[in-house]
């Protein structure tokens, strides 16, 4: 993914979208304003930037509010974004796999992104906006005491009910991506 900024029709393009998805899912931010959203996304090509490649790789992001006052882009699709699938945790587990690598990682991928992966807590907000990961799974931000242990873990919904799990970090599945966040 090229970090190179966007042209001023991809700008347009993507805020003719993001306001769009804002309008039809009011639930996701109520009381937010749209003017407020587009005046900070505005003020920063980096943020613009991150939600376009939120954006392109399936992730329909979305206005959320995190805790009280404040706001930030998340990824809203149904399931876990379909361009960000297949990928072990992070590169040491990449690293460790000797066959059948993956294409890459969630971790390098966030970071080249210039997104935040979903933390446990996170995402049990989101799934509390709206109903996410039916199908699929999303890796989340590991606490190091599991990781040095060489696992890591994720989360999807089942049975009407938020599951929080483990797997090996060096794991991959063509149903399990990884959620975002921009925080605004």
């Amino acid at each position: 993914m090229s970090n190179t900024l966007l042209t001023q029709i991809e700008q347009n393009h993507l805020l003719e979208v993001l306001k769009n998805r804002f309008d039809q899912h009011m639930h996701r931010h109520p009381s937010v304003d749209w003017s407020v959203v587009s005046s900070i996304l505005l003020a920063s090509a980096q943020k613009i930037l991150s939600i376009y490649k939120m954006e392109n790789t399936g992730g329909e992001p979305d206005v959320i509010i995190l805790d009280h006052d404040h706001l930030a882009y998340c990824d809203c699709s149904r399931e876990s974004p379909i361009g960000r699938r297949s990928l072990c945790y992070d590169k040491a587990a990449w690293d460790s796999r000797k066959e059948n690598k993956p294409i890459g990682n969630v971790v390098d991928m966030t970071k080249e992104m210039g997104i935040e992966l979903l933390n446990e807590e996170i995402y049990r907000k989101l799934q509390s906006i709206e109903e996410f990961d039916l199908k699929t799974s999303s890796w989340l931000l590991t606490p190091e005491a599991i990781r040095a242990k060489k696992g890591a873990i994720f989360g999807d919904r089942r049975y009407d009910h938020i599951f929080v799990y483990h797997n090996g970090a060096e794991s991959y599945y063509a149903a399990r991506g990884f959620r975002g966040i921009v925080r605004l």
